[in-house]
């Protein structure tokens, strides 16, 4: 079950296995054409791989037309507006408030402004990327 501290939210392993299932059933539902997944590097790795295996879809490094580019979150926007065009797209969660992209399927709108905190995160983790932080 997620914790909330202070203004960030730590998931569990198990929160993660409910949003890769809620994630699932919406590609199922709205793209099943999808042929292969791969995962925006850093946080979308791990969320790609897991839905490979539930899907039984190939994960790849190349990117086409049947392939979802996934990632954990949408929050800014800014990596999948800047890498991803004309491609479907899914993630864990959503900011639709803090966004300028909007994925074709998500698992869960979150209208907060917590740092959501991945169990593959670093449990001390700023609210800012590491590799943003000059």
């Amino acid at each position: 079950m997620a914790l909330k501290a202070g203004n960030k939210i730590y998931l569990s392993w198990d929160d993660v296995d409910e949003l890769i299932y809620k994630l699932c059933i919406a590609i199922q539902t709205a793209n099943p054409d999808i042929k292969s997944v791969t995962g925006i590097k850093r946080g979308g790795l791990i969320p790609a791989v897991l839905i490979s295996h539930r899907l039984n879809i190939p994960y790849v490094e190349s990117i086409n037309a049947s392939t979802l580019v996934i990632d954990d979150i949408c929050d800014t926007g800014e990596t999948l507006k800047a890498l991803v065009q004309g491609v479907p797209t899914a993630v864990l969660h959503y900011k639709p408030h803090t966004s300028v992209f909007t994925p074709s399927i998500f698992a869960e709108v979150h209208e907060g402004d917590e740092w959501i905190i991945y169990p593959w995160e670093r449990r001390d983790s700023e609210a800012i990327q590491d590799y943003l932080k000059k």
